[in-house]
C-alpha cells in the first residue's frame, strides 16, 4: 500500500477511481500502444476543420460562455480535449493530456460534492 500523498481535494478518490478502470483496462486489452493522432492538420471529430482551428473555436466558445455567465464544465474540457488535439510535440501533449485529467478530477469533485437528489 502506498502512502497518501494528494493534498487536493477529491484528487485521491479520483486516483483510486482511475486506478481501479486501467486495471479493468489492463485485464481486458492488455498493455496498449497506439500512435497519438493528434497535430494541428488533423481533423478533429472527422470535421473538416484542423484541429489547431476547432482548438481556437473551442477556446473562444469556452470565453464566450464564461462572458455570458454560462461556463459549464463542458465548455472548459472540451476546449482541453481540443488543445491536446491539435498537438504534435509529445511532451506538449502530455501536458495537454495532463489537463484534461485534471479538469475531469475537478468535475468529478463537483459532481460528487452535489447535495443527493431523491
Amino acid at each position: 500500500m502506498y502512502p497518501t500523498l494528494f493534498t487536493t481535494a477529491g484528487v485521491k478518490a479520483f486516483a483510486e477511481a482511475i486506478d481501479a478502470e486501467r486495471q479493468a483496462q489492463l485485464a481486458k486489452f492488455g498493455n496498449q500502444h497506439h500512435p497519438d493522432g493528434t497535430g494541428p492538420r488533423t481533423a478533429s471529430w472527422g470535421a473538416l476543420m484542423h484541429a489547431d482551428d476547432a482548438a481556437a473555436e473551442a477556446r473562444n466558445r469556452c470565453q464566450r460562455a464564461a462572458d455570458r455567465g454560462d461556463l459549464t464544465w463542458r465548455h472548459v474540457l472540451n476546449e482541453e480535449v481540443a488543445e491536446a488535439f491539435a498537438e504534435s510535440d509529445p511532451a506538449t501533449l502530455r501536458t495537454e493530456l495532463l489537463q484534461v485529467a485534471a479538469v475531469c478530477a475537478a468535475w468529478i469533485y463537483d459532481i460528487d460534492q452535489r447535495p443527493a437528489t431523491p
